[in-house]
């Protein structure tokens, strides 16, 4: 057992933000095991406030560069829930369309970008080249469809520009839709290849349980991505909470604490967790065919309590949205892209959105005045949700490891990976600590 050790990462690597890991051991006390934040505040809700309903979202999207179709859609929505808006079946099929594109994007990246690297001994992607380069031309492959999925939706996949409150700015026509059908059709083989990667990395995954509260979006009619009607959570022992989306300030409940400058949550448990995994146990009903089959290939079953295997959901994940992408597109090539105009506000009031980004559930708020400017902005983060759940993590991991006897190095990759793990969005954190100087 190690009875000295010293990890100090100074922001830690291939993760999107600023994170640091801090563990401390002398003569085997633990006097500091922390996950800190050091990020500064962006002040996104500010900006948004005196700014028309049809600006905000085009605002509001900056927060992400790798979530901002998920920005866009909560904005969109939260817009429309305080305007009155109920938007056409052909839209929300629409939406989830883009909403899939960016959960295939994203998971591929951090799959094969950022944690496929630990699993192989490798610093970075870079020496993956020439060591494993097809898997390397695979990840490009299918994160240049991804990126061709969310641009024939969304104008374009980072920011996009044709999602806007009521409806679509300007719609794909059938043809663009069977086109990009045959794209994520010839892309089954390399999803094929991508089971056979994970599964065999599968065994260099750590193993590591520690039951927690697990909370995403739920619906009754898909997985909870983009149409969800409220939010659910799950623990170790099966036991369900559900929650009205309008109630979330009750269920997330921020507060400070003196290692971060982003607010943690928690709500029946001291934290709870957010990201695929979270969906994948409490949603694991509404999953594809094909997606449960890669799950049980990968030896993922719910409630699963290693958040080692969010890298695993995330795969599984992958291969829900390229099946579910083709089911919509299906669904829309057989009905026709009719021209639906934008629908209008009924009313200028409050309304609050939840969807799924893939760190995990965005909420979204605004309070809309008779002029349709915003007076009021709230949003809260899937990466702020986590960070009380990774320092939990951090806890129970600490004494396992200096139990097992590894050596200082090989404990803070574990950490590393850990964090890594939860795919964090650090500087995505838009609430932070209020500081008052006093001279």
């Amino acid at each position: 057992m190690l009875h000295d050790v010293n990890i100090n990462v100074h922001h830690l690597t291939r993760v999107e933000g600023h994170g640091n890991i801090v563990v401390n051991v002398t003569d085997g006390t633990v006097e500091q095991c922390e996950w800190q934040v050091p990020e500064a505040p962006r002040f996104f809700e500010a900006m948004v406030r005196g700014r028309h309903y049809s600006e905000v979202a085009r605002i509001t999207s900056r927060i992400c560069g790798i979530c901002a179709v998920g920005h866009t859609l909560a904005s969109v929505k939260a817009t429309e829930a305080a305007l009155g808006i109920e938007v056409t079946e052909q839209t929300k099929k629409l939406r989830s369309l883009l909403k899939h594109a960016e959960n295939f994007d994203s998971h591929v990246l951090h799959v094969y970008v950022l944690v496929a690297p630990d699993l192989l001994g490798a610093p970075s992607v870079f020496p993956l080249i020439e060591t494993h380069g097809e898997v390397v031309a695979r990840a490009l492959r299918l994160k240049r469809l991804a990126h061709e999925w969310g641009s024939a939706i969304g104008g374009r996949t980072t920011h996009p520009t044709t999602v806007i409150p009521g409806g679509f700015a300007k719609l794909p026509t059938v043809k663009e839709l069977e086109a990009l059908r045959e794209k994520i059709l010839a892309a089954v083989p390399d999803l094929e290849a991508t089971l056979d990667t994970i599964a065999a990395l599968a065994p260099k995954i750590p193993a590591f349980d520690r039951p927690t509260e697990y909370m995403a979006v739920s619906s009754a009619s898909e997985y909870g991505l983009y149409d969800g009607e409220a939010v659910e959570t799950v623990l170790a022992d099966g036991d369900r909470a559900r929650y009205a989306v309008d109630d979330y300030r009750t269920f997330t409940n921020e507060y400070m604490t003196a290692q971060s400058t982003a607010k943690f949550t928690k709500n029946r448990l001291d934290s709870y967790a957010a990201g695929a995994l979270a969906r994948f146990n409490v949603n694991y009903e509404m999953l594809r065919p094909e997606a449960k089959a890669a799950a049980e290939r990968l030896g993922l079953e719910p409630v699963c309590t290693n958040p080692y295997m969010n890298t695993v959901a995330q795969v599984v994940e992958v291969v829900h949205s390229a099946y579910e992408g083709l089911r919509l597109l299906d669904e829309l090539i057989e009905s026709g892209i009719a021209d639906e105009g934008i629908v209008q506000p009924t009313r200028f009031a409050s309304g609050a959105s939840a969807v799924e980004v893939p760190r995990g559930i965005l909420f979204h708020e605004y309070e809309y005045d008779a002029e349709g400017m915003c007076v009021r902005a709230n949003c809260i983060i899937p990466t702020n949700q986590n960070h009380g759940n990774i320092q939990r993590d951090f806890d129970a991991l600490l004494p396992r490891l200096l139990a097992e006897g590894i050596s200082e190095d090989d404990m803070r990759l574990r950490f590393e990976m850990l964090v890594r793990a939860y795919d964090p969005c650090i500087s995505c954190s838009t609430h932070y600590v209020d500081v008052e100087f006093v001279r």
